[in-house]
């Protein structure tokens, strides 16, 4: 298949009068299309910083990333911001919905950033409400959803404008385990249906159940690949272990 994002020997330093921290150290990998990837390891370990140089949102200080053919690093700011938010989607832990805006509000606000809100991207909103339960809620704001619900809005708005690539930063962290595992096989399941790419960082090893690829990363760099699917659910049950006998 297709590769959406390449990065290419990725490097991000970050000094102090008395230490250089190589946050993310000579990374290398491809995502393709309808891969959903989860990144994972330690406090510390690069991931975040990872996510955020994918993104462009932060520079690399050596290497590159291309995505869909067109290399982030050599864009200028606003051509990279404009590139940003036409492509990639993002979810956090903190969800960052607007909390005076409805639910359909939220994800009809990243059409109307993209200049898509047309009767053809007001249909798509309405399928993914439904698509996610929401169909009931979506004249609710946001305090007046559950967690759960909230992490729902939040992919949905991230998948709507149609992406090429979708990360998400510790998207399950505030939520209890059976929501989480909801939020996670949805999100996975729309990555699959939809033919993009997905990129998870979860600290939370049981949600890998999920992923076609399971990046592990320690000191910056990539430890370990699994992609076998055994050898992944053998990986998450590894968590569902240390969740039960911490």
């Amino acid at each position: 298949m297709t590769a959406v994002l390449e990065a290419k020997s990725l490097s991000k330093i970050y000094e102090t009068d008395t230490t250089i921290i190589h946050a993310v150290d000579g990374t290398t990998l491809e995502i393709t299309s309808g891969e959903f990837v989860a990144l994972v390891g330690p406090s510390g370990s690069g991931k975040t910083t990872l996510l955020a140089l994918l993104a462009g949102l932060l520079d690399p200080d050596r290497g590159e990333v291309v995505i869909n053919g067109q290399n982030l690093r050599k864009m200028k700011e606003k051509q990279r911001t404009d590139y940003r938010l036409r492509n990639i989607g993002f979810t956090f832990q903190a969800n960052n919905l607007v909390s005076y805006l409805t639910v359909q509000e939220n994800i009809e606000l990243m059409l109307q950033l993209n200049g898509k809100l047309d009767k053809e991207g007001k249909a798509r909103v309405l399928q993914l409400i439904d698509r996610l339960g929401l169909s009931q809620r979506r004249h609710n704001l946001p305090s007046q959803l559950s967690g759960g619900q909230q992490q729902r809005v939040a992919i949905a708005r991230a998948l709507v404008h149609d992406p090429s690539i979708v990360l998400a930063d510790e998207p399950t962290a505030s939520l209890d385990t059976e929501l989480a595992y909801q939020v996670v096989a949805t999100f996975a399941d729309l990555i699959h249906e939809q033919g993009r790419a997905g990129i998870m960082v979860t600290h939370d090893l049981r949600m890998c159940i999920y992923a076609d690829r399971v990046i592990q990363m320690l000191d910056g760099r990539i430890d370990a690949i699994i992609s076998d699917k055994q050898a992944i659910e053998s990986f998450a049950n590894q968590g569902r272990s240390l969740a039960q006998h911490p």
